[in-house]
């Protein structure tokens, strides 16, 4: 195994859902002239411990020095292609909804490394369209369309009865990532990457916590 393997298998996913956050900062103090940033700078705006942040880095292949901290260039170089945000990963998303629509016009992801290249929906008003010029297909043309864009991940933005349904139809067009924005938790088949980002959950979470802060009388 590689020595880039062995750090993606060791790096724990706190950690790596935490790097993200370091990146953007560091961006930002880059567009602000500074050239160094130490893991005390990133902390107090982050509110992660300095601690955890140089131990998360630590996992990246990278060091700062005593008193300097880390060079911003090099950090975001290591970053951005530990991160995959580098290399560009091409999706297909499908349920061409008000959440799809809107994640068809975020050109923002192509920045991160992830390109859109169709939608797909069974919507006869938007089946043949396009979204900020991105083509939209019928549902029933992905595996043949996808043979020759050759996407890799699809998006799951269906209605969440149909969610798993869609799903087994990714795997036999070919894709091997699921990026699931459906509450409904689906199964994928052993080797296929599933990622689940459930907005209602996380509402949920932050009612819970607005309702424990300022009770309701």
């Amino acid at each position: 195994m590689s020595d880039r393997f062995s750090l993606y298998a060791k790096i724990p996913e706190p950690a790596l859902r935490r790097l993200p956050w370091y990146l953007s900062y560091i961006k930002l103090l880059k567009k602000h002239g500074q050239t160094n940033v130490s893991s005390t700078q990133i902390a107090k705006k982050i509110n992660v411990s300095a601690t955890q942040i140089a131990k998360d880095l630590s996992y990246v292949d990278v060091s700062g020095k005593t008193r300097v901290g880390y060079d911003i260039d090099q950090l975001i170089e290591v970053l951005e292609d530990f991160l995959g945000f580098k290399k560009t990963h091409k999706a297909v998303l499908f349920g061409v909804g008000s959440l799809g629509a809107a994640l068809l016009s975020d050109s923002g992801l192509e920045q991160y490394g992830l390109k859109i290249l169709a939608g797909f929906d069974v919507n006869e008003t938007i089946v043949n369209t396009t979204v900020h010029g991105i083509p939209v297909y019928h549902s029933d043309e992905f595996v043949e369309i996808n043979k020759q864009i050759q996407a890799s991940i699809g998006i799951l933005t269906v209605p969440p009865d149909f969610a798993q349904e869609v799903a087994d139809y990714m795997g036999i067009g070919g894709l091997r990532g699921v990026w699931n924005f459906t509450p409904f938790r689906i199964r994928v088949p052993e080797g296929m990457v599933l990622q689940n980002t459930s907005l209602y959950a996380h509402l949920a979470v932050m009612f819970n916590r607005l309702n424990t802060k300022y009770p309701t009388k």
